[in-house]
């Protein structure tokens, strides 16, 4: 586990998991996280989409060394989204991070401020672990969720082998998940070339209206 400190020991009303220690490899293994749109990287755009939350973990290698997060990867890189989450979950409480809730973000989302708005005007039932966006075909986009630190913690302590390999189902599959409907903007995802490209046209689109 690489850990870089980028925020102070304690409490935390919402703290933000970024997942950005993928493989990219439809785009030939590219780092992804580093691609630029609108004049940010994809990973400073979901840095900025969590200001407020405390502490910010990105779960990969040191991408960028000048961005005020903590760095967290799980071992052996590359086991998935589901350790990296554990994985991160362990370094807070190694710590003694509390945060209350946790808002887990994919690092390839073209708009993940739509995404997080989205997360924080949904009401979070009393008797749900979480809330996460639905796609317009009704499929849950787990790395766009807002969940409870409490079951998170729960969910990763389920998992064998520290959920290496496993999918996000494994890890969140038994929790209560209220599900919101989201736009296309808030959920869509940056997979290949061709999305980065139409991404960058939508967003040259907006800067000239």
């Amino acid at each position: 586990m690489n850990e870089t400190r980028g925020g102070d020991a304690g409490g935390s009303a919402t703290a933000a998991i970024l997942l950005a220690g993928g493989r990219a490899s439809r785009m030939g293994g590219v780092t992804k996280p580093l691609l630029e749109l609108g004049g940010r990287s994809l990973l400073r755009r979901a840095v900025d989409a969590v200001h407020g939350c405390a502490p910010v973990t990105v779960a990969a290698d040191v991408l960028d060394g000048e961005l005020d997060v903590d760095w967290v990867r799980e071992e052996p890189p590359f086991s998935g989204p589901a350790a990296a989450v554990v994985a991160v979950l362990a370094s807070w409480r190694s710590r003694d991070l509390t945060p209350d809730r946790v808002l887990l973000l994919a690092c390839d989302l073209p708009h993940p401020d739509a995404a997080v708005a989205t997360l924080r005007a949904a009401a979070l039932p009393d008797d749900a672990d979480g809330v996460c966006l639905d796609d317009a075909e009704g499929r849950p986009q787990w790395l766009a969720g807002l969940y409870r630190a409490d079951a998170l913690r729960r969910a990763a302590a389920s998992v064998p082998d520290a959920a290496r390999d496993a999918p996000m189902r494994a890890l969140l599959g038994a929790l209560t998940i209220a599900h919101v409907p989201a736009s296309a903007d808030a959920v869509s995802d940056i997979d290949t070339w061709q999305d980065l490209e139409e991404a960058r046209s939508h967003a040259g689109r907006l800067e000239e209206s």
